[in-house]
Formats: structure tokens, C-alpha cells, sequence
């Protein structure tokens, strides 16, 4: 798990897509559970440009500030334009 969310209980998410790469933090969610989710996300939005921020507000994530990026792995990626959500091995 992510160091930050390792001793709170929550995930790191990484939202890999075309206009924006972010890392969010949140309830640890089954990889199943987030393929469904990014399925009512893309059918909420209207452009991908609002995807993380609608996925933050419908699942109660949390976006990680650009300073706070340096050195996170993230846990879970979910890839907006190839729509495979996938545990990261390090």
C-alpha cells in the first residue's frame, strides 16, 4: 500500500488518463468494484477533463496535493483511456 494511506486505512489511487494524471486517497475498494465505478463515472461526465473530480465526489476521494506527490506509489491505476483498472506490484 501507498506509505501515506498504509496506516489509515485507505487507498492510493493514480487516475492515468489523457488530459490528467492525479493521485487520489480513499476507502480501499475491490478492483471490481472500481472497473464498476469507472463506469458510472464515464457516464456522469461529459468530458474526460472532469473525470477525478467527479469520481472524488460520487466515492468520497480525496485529491493529493501536487506537493505531496514526490515519492507515492500508488496502490490501485485506473487507465480512463484503455479502462483497465490494475494492483500495482513493486
Amino acid at each position: 500500500m501507498g506509505r501515506l494511506a498504509a496506516g489509515c486505512g485507505k487507498v492510493i489511487v493514480e487516475i492515468d488518463g489523457y488530459y490528467e494524471n492525479v493521485l487520489l486517497i480513499g476507502k480501499p475498494y475491490s478492483i471490481s468494484e472500481l472497473r464498476n465505478q469507472l463506469v458510472i463515472i464515464k457516464g456522469h461526465c461529459i468530458t474526460m477533463n472532469e473525470f477525478a473530480d467527479v469520481f472524488c465526489r460520487l466515492f468520497q476521494y480525496e485529491r493529493l496535493s501536487s506537493t505531496s506527490k514526490e515519492d507515492i506509489r500508488p496502490d490501485i491505476v485506473i487507465d480512463t483511456e484503455t479502462d483497465l483498472v490494475y494492483k500495482i506490484r513493486y
